[in-house]
This record gives C-alpha cells, structure tokens and sequence, in this order.
C-alpha cells in the first residue's frame, strides 16, 4: 500500500487494503477466463443498456 495514505484511520487503510487485493483476484481470474466463441465485438451491450444487433438496438 502507499506511503501517503498514512493519515487514514485504520479502518480506510484496511479497507483500500481490501478493495486491492479484490481488484487483483479479479484481474487474475479475468486472464484465466475462456474466451468466448462466437461472441459480440466491443463493449458488453448489458452493462450500457442497449442491445444492437445488425443496425436494429433495443432497450431493456
């Protein structure tokens, strides 16, 4: 952890502590994940709102 979050109570520095060691799992279970075959190309349409299929988008 970095030297400059010294003035934080002990709870926030736990808990950035925490939230890094979270974002490192997930960034390691990310590399390990399958690719998938015969998906969508650019960003997940679910987590934007709208799905666009051959110029047509819908909203959920």
């Amino acid at each position: 952890m970095s030297d400059d979050r010294h003035d934080l109570p002990a709870a926030a520095r736990r808990a950035l502590a925490e939230a890094a060691e979270r974002r490192r799992k997930a960034e390691e279970t990310e590399k390990n994940r399958p690719r998938e075959l015969g998906g969508r190309d650019g960003p997940e349409p679910v987590r934007y709102g709208d799905w666009e299929r051959k110029g047509i988008a819908v909203d959920f």
